[in-house]
């Protein structure tokens, strides 16, 4: 049904604009349109949309059905069937939708909503499978299979598959794509030889009819042989065409001593030619698979292969996360990854040294669209020197500065203190995301940040368990009136900040319009402390969630006058539930008081409201 811009419409919009009659544009009165009727028209849409979905859910959940209605399915209800199938945990339907997929593109994963149930660890294996049987299904149309985040967060579910599970289940179903394409080869050369040797039995069985004629021939007495010489020209013509025969018969002969020889060869050439280059057949990619890796040592001989072999299906990568890998392992990693689509790379627990760095780093550069890097705990210690690590210190700057695109720079407990001017002054653009916690900033460190090119485009910004101190309060003060505009989250949990410290900061974050996430925990704040920074949290109106330290009045007594962030961590609170409702009622005095009890969330819940739970690529 064409809509009023000329465009055909899908079902759906023929049965909603079919639900709600519209009044001819010459017969609509001038003037606002009803708000009435438009609040009509869009509960009539969620209504035709909720219907197909209760109807979907019905179709797949009954699997004796399938065969009636996937022989007459329409390509617009592919969708709704395999989103109604993962919702269901249908593993059956899953598998049959995606073998006879319609689109050239099937895109899974994505953000998922609040409170939206990850696809369960069967729906994903027959999605896998499916792909690869749907190689040799006429009907399958797919070339793209995005399944960029549709990896569940670890410990969520019992039933989901998390990054792990899922990268050694994509790099499997590769490899068993590859192996029944060489199958299928193998297969299709022994049909085309089979094909072959009957063709050879059926010229050996002319050429053999035709020497019986010869005899024949020669077997004539004189007087046939006088009709034949005096006779009509029929037996002249037939001699010629015997000798014609003959000499054909020597020609097959000969191309069949070539056929033969050239086939006993054959064995040797092939067994030389594997070893220098892939078939054909090896070279074609049919489906395109983008997804997040999550690689370490047990998975990485498993991924490599899947990267490094050719075959129908081809892996891309959005982005990769590395733990617990030495630097040539990621290097070669890197170098096997195609090198259009990533966009992000995470490594972790790997000891890569200044050196490892200077050797990751230049074979970045190759991924043009790569906005986002993140070394967590990689063993990289400058406050000890040692030799060559200037050196590859200038090579990890230079590998840096190549990195165009960069938005996002994580450092985790590298240690590099007063050296932040050399790795930041090295970046061709500014930085929107800047994480640097326990990483022994000085305030020389501070100082450079607060007047650098990144300061005012800032938008998340990281600077946990860095212990701040007197003279780090007007390089903090002048960062965030540079940043005032554009940061959104801040974090400064564990940086040892008092009541004296944060009262110094409050009038320059108050001026922070844009915040909507602050995290102060495992600071020694007292209750006073806690009550001031409540009252200037609730006056910004974009803050959404402010994780607070327990004021120290809710601990047991024993803590030293200005506790660390691992003393507050490991001290145990008071067991008087009465202490800790004081503190819960002052703030919600606060929140009261501002009128920000349904949108602005405070908290002292670390582990549930963490950086790597809510933090956003």
């Amino acid at each position: 049904m064409p809509t009023a811009a000329g465009r055909a419409c899908s079902p759906y919009e023929a049965q909603a604009s079919v639900a709600v009659p519209q009044q001819a544009p010459q017969d609509r009165p001038e003037g606002p349109e009803d708000p009435a009727g438009s609040f009509c028209r869009v509960v009539h849409r969620d209504m035709v949309l909720s219907l197909v979905s209760l109807c979907a859910r019905e179709v797949v959940s009954d699997h004796s059905s399938s065969p009636s209605w996937l022989s007459c399915l329409p390509r617009e209800l592919y969708r709704p069937l395999l989103e109604a199938a993962f919702a269901h945990c249908r593993p059956l339907a899953v598998g049959e939708l995606v073998q006879r997929w319609p689109e050239r593109t099937l895109s899974l994963g994505g953000q998922r909503t609040h409170g939206q149930i990850p696809p369960n660890r069967l729906c994903i294996q027959a999605l896998l499978l499916a792909a690869v049987r749907g190689l040799t299904d006429k009907r399958c149309a797919l070339q793209v299979l995005d399944l960029c985040g549709l990896q569940c967060d670890e410990g969520r579910l019992e039933d989901s598959m998390g990054g792990w599970s899922l990268t050694v289940a994509l790099c499997s179903t590769l490899l068993q794509a590859r192996a029944a394409a060489s199958r299928g080869h193998r297969r299709d050369g022994e049909r085309e030889r089979k094909r072959g040797l009957h063709t050879e039995r059926e010229r050996d069985g002319t050429v053999k009819r035709d020497r019986g004629l010869e005899s024949r021939k020669r077997g004539m007495d004189g007087e046939e042989r006088a009709n034949v010489d005096f006779g009509d020209n029929r037996g002249e013509e037939s001699i010629i065409q015997t000798r014609v025969l003959s000499e054909e018969e020597e020609a097959v002969r000969s191309v069949r001593r070539r056929m033969e020889l050239h086939r006993r060869n054959q064995p040797q050439q092939n067994a030389s030619n594997s070893s220098s280059s892939s078939p054909d057949w090896d070279q074609a990619v049919v489906v395109r698979v983008r997804a997040d890796l999550f690689i370490n040592a047990r998975s990485w001989e498993r991924v490599r292969g899947a990267l490094s072999l050719p075959g129908p299906m081809r892996l891309y990568c959005r982005y990769l996360r590395v733990e617990e890998l030495p630097a040539p392992s990621v290097a070669s990693l890197l170098e096997l990854l195609p090198k259009d689509g990533l966009l992000g790379l995470d490594i972790r627990y790997s000891s890569l040294g200044v050196s490892g760095l200077a050797l990751l780093l230049p074979l970045l550069e190759p991924f043009p669209l790569l906005h986002s890097l993140r070394l967590h705990y990689c063993n990289l210690d400058l406050q000890r020197s040692q030799p060559g690590q200037q050196g590859a210190l200038q090579d990890m700057c230079r590998g840096l500065s190549a990195l165009k695109r960069l938005r996002r720079l994580s450092l985790t407990a590298l240690r590099l203190p007063g050296h932040l001017r050399l790795l930041l002054s090295s970046l061709s653009q500014p930085l929107e995301v800047l994480e640097l916690p326990y990483l022994s900033l000085t305030p020389a460190d501070l100082s450079y940040l607060s007047c650098s090119p990144h300061a005012s485009s800032l938008r998340e910004l990281d600077l946990s368990e860095n212990r701040l101190d007197d003279s780090s309060v007007p390089s903090l003060r002048r960062l965030f009136s540079q940043a005032e505009s554009c940061l959104a989250q801040l974090s400064l949990c564990g940086c040892g900040l008092s009541d004296v410290l944060l009262g110094a900061l409050l009038p320059s974050l108050s001026r922070c319009r844009t915040l909507r996430t602050l995290r102060l925990a495992l600071n020694p704040l007292t209750r006073n402390g806690l009550v001031s920074l409540a009252w200037m949290a609730a006056g910004i109106p974009s803050l959404r969630l402010l994780l607070y330290p327990y004021p120290l009045e809710d601990y047991e007594p024993g803590l030293p006058p200005m506790p660390s962030s691992a003393q507050l961590l490991d001290w145990p609170l008071l067991e008087e539930s009465e202490v800790r409702e004081l503190t819960l009622m002052q703030l919600e005095e606060v929140l009261t008081a501002k009128g920000r009890q349904h949108d602005l969330l405070m908290t002292s819940d670390l582990l549930k409201y963490s950086t790597d739970l809510t933090g956003e690529d």
